[in-house]
């Protein structure tokens, strides 16, 4: 089925997922009334960060195995960032649709670090995941286009693997539900996962949560987030490609395989907001339009308000157009002060005259690197470490305020939780599947 109808019908359904947004929803993080009648207490205040280990090398212990399941750019990346967290860790299986990924990914896992990975080991096809998986690993690494995070994240649960997994990790509610589900399995067999929002992983953002968490800046009112840049990279359709080829090749352009920027890329944002609020957005009302992507169904651009369930405010904006001004960072307003995220680099808390009285050094450890040293270091000292529910939630926060834009129509977390909207293809072939003649980019207000 090819689900590109943002109507409203098209993804608010009964109660399917009522069990889950009973104990996953906007109740996960409340806010409280104090013994004062005038006095909020923000659950952001004073509580239990969970921060993971912050170790600039992962303590030395049994050997470890990863197998990589998408070999692109940040997979590649990934795989090397394992090797390089710690003493005995190795990449043991490589798998990909597509030959020529694995292959260029073995070269430079070789060329670069060493680390020759046995061609028995490699697999292609859409079912190379369940091939790494059985192949003798201890952890596996997943960062193949989102869509597909679900149902690796199932299979390498059930098969008792350690996770990394990069972000988003669904690009629609169903795809969330069941990250939710496998979390919840991952707990009860001691499993650790880590997610790539790197961010939560690099010290200095840590450092400065800590203050405020502190009460460095009072309670948070209100953030302002960005994701503003230059048009990200695509690919021209090649004529020895099969649609679902090309599609696949090009998929930061499709929003049944990324979700559209706004959840593949915003949702670093997203994830930082939620974590300095310690809760999540309850509704969202946004607009976006395309004006230059040259290939694909998805916007080029959103600006999103979200709403806390307590009338906090965040305001979201998103952009992927060249020769524009580009702005990644976040601003948190304080009823003491602000902090500033700046270029992600620049960390400060101010003062309301502008006065900076707290600055955050870069960290020396970059996130990604730090995501895999936290991997190992949980697994190899059995700390227990599971992120997907929090990427989930963010995840989920990014898709609210997509179909809010799509759609022109204020849109509801619980409404999200409850959606039977499931984006994409229902048969995954190498061939022609039907899918782009029907694709449509969506217009706002058209719902049937």
């Amino acid at each position: 089925m090819n689900s590109n109808n943002y109507s409203r019908r098209s993804f608010i359904s009964g109660t399917l997922a009522a069990g889950i947004t009973g104990s996953m929803g906007s109740g996960l993080f409340s806010s409280c009334t104090s013994g004062n009648n005038n006095e909020v207490a923000f659950s952001y205040r004073k509580r239990d960060l969970n921060l993971p280990p912050y170790l600039e090398k992962a303590p030395d212990g049994a050997q470890l195995k990863a197998g990589l399941i998408g070999c692109g750019g940040r997979g590649t990346g990934a795989a090397i960032n394992f090797i390089d967290a710690g003493n005995g860790l190795t990449i043991w299986a490589l798998g990909d649709v597509f030959q020529d990924r694995v292959d260029n990914c073995r070269e430079k896992i070789k060329s670069e670090r060493g680390v020759e990975v046995p061609v028995e080991n490699c697999f292609t096809g859409f079912d190379a995941f369940e091939k790494v998986i059985d192949s003798g690993v201890d952890v596996v690494l997943l960062a193949c286009p989102p869509k597909f995070r679900p149902k690796h994240f199932e299979a390498a649960v059930k098969a008792r693997k350690h996770i990394f997994m990069e972000k988003p990790v669904a690009v629609d509610p169903v795809g969330v539900r069941s990250i939710l589900s496998t979390a919840k399995m991952a707990d009860s067999l001691g499993l650790k996962i880590v997610a790539g929002t790197h961010k939560r992983h690099e010290k200095n953002f840590a450092e400065m949560l800590s203050k405020v968490n502190d009460n460095a800046i009072g309670e948070i009112i209100s953030a302002n987030i960005y994701f503003n840049m230059q048009q990200l990279w695509y690919r021209n359709r090649n004529a020895d490609w099969s649609e679902m080829e090309w599609m696949i090749r090009d998929w930061v352009n499709w929003c049944w395989l990324s979700g559209d920027h706004i959840v593949e890329q915003h949702v670093h944002n997203i994830d930082i907001a939620n974590w300095f609020f310690g809760t999540h957005p309850v509704k969202a009302l946004g607009f976006g339009s395309r004006h230059r992507r040259p290939t694909g169904d998805q916007y080029d651009n959103f600006s999103v308000d979200y709403s806390m369930e307590d009338g906090r405010q965040i305001h979201s904006m998103c952009r992927q157009i060249n020769g524009t001004h580009s702005k990644v960072s976040e601003i948190f307003h304080g009823t003491k002060g602000i902090a500033e995220t700046g270029d992600w680099e620049n960390l400060k808390i101010l003062d309301f005259k502008g006065n900076v009285t707290e600055t955050f050094e870069k960290a020396k450890i970059g996130g990604h690197l730090q995501e895999q040293i936290n991997l190992v270091t949980c697994i190899r000292n059995n700390i227990l470490r599971n992120e997907a529910e929090e990427t989930a939630i963010s995840t989920m926060v990014a898709i609210m305020g997509r179909v809010s834009a799509y759609t022109g129509k204020e849109v509801t977390y619980d409404e999200m939780m409850n959606s039977e909207m499931k984006l994409g293809p229902e048969v995954f072939v190498m061939g022609d599947v039907g899918f782009i003649q029907n694709a449509s980019v969506p217009v706002p207000g058209t719902e049937g």
